[in-house]
């Protein structure tokens, strides 16, 4: 008697990574378990079994997110030699990924918990938690400018994390918005023509 055939095995990477694009798109509220499901092409009980639930697959899609598309800004952080070219390299590097066509624009942590209720609370506290971080982050490789001499000793390094970093989300949310390319280099030439002068060499 022949063997009945194997089902096909669940490639769950690629189900975690249809979950991602359908949070990113809708964000947590706005995604429901059917929608989440019918992507991934498993069912309920197998999202659990795999996942544990809505919120902690959410929480490795944002995980995936940092490791593919919205791995923009570490790269930028880690590769530029210099602090300036790592906060241009960011925000313009950035701005592409908020803009290719066949995915969802903007960023999935800045737009993924915009609205939530009582009952995803943490997950706000989680998406918060996450920009902070990247606010913590732009600010070391600024305090490093310093150290290095590309910035001022004076240089008040968390007002200016905080004031790229909210050039980043606003970048973010006008990509959402519709917001081309090119518009949103234009807020970048400008947010860079904010740069800290140099310290002239005695």
């Amino acid at each position: 008697m022949a063997e009945r055939g194997r089902p096909r095995a669940f490639d769950r990477t690629e189900a975690l990574r249809r979950a991602m694009e359908v949070f990113w798109e809708h964000g947590y509220e706005g995604s429901s378990m059917s929608d989440l499901t019918s992507a991934m092409g498993i069912n309920s009980p197998s999202l659990y079994a795999a996942f544990g639930g809505k919120e902690a697959l959410f929480r490795e899609a944002i995980s995936l997110y940092g490791q593919t598309d919205g791995g923009y800004t570490a790269r930028a952080l880690r590769e530029q030699p210099t602090a300036n070219a790592s906060i241009d390299a960011m925000l313009r590097d950035n701005a592409i990924g908020y803009t290719v066509e066949d995915k969802p624009h903007g960023c999935m942590v800045v737009l993924a918990g915009s609205t939530y209720t009582t009952r995803s609370e943490s997950v706000r506290d989680f998406l918060i938690e996450k920009r902070r971080e990247t606010t913590g982050d732009i600010r070391r490789r600024l305090d490093r400018g310093v150290a290095e001499g590309d910035l001022s000793a004076d240089t008040d390094t968390a007002a200016l994390a905080h004031f790229y970093t909210t050039v980043l989300y606003g970048l973010s949310i006008q990509a959402r918005d519709g917001a081309t390319l090119a518009e949103l280099s234009q807020s970048i030439d400008c947010a860079m023509a904010a740069w800290p002068t140099a310290v002239a060499t005695p």
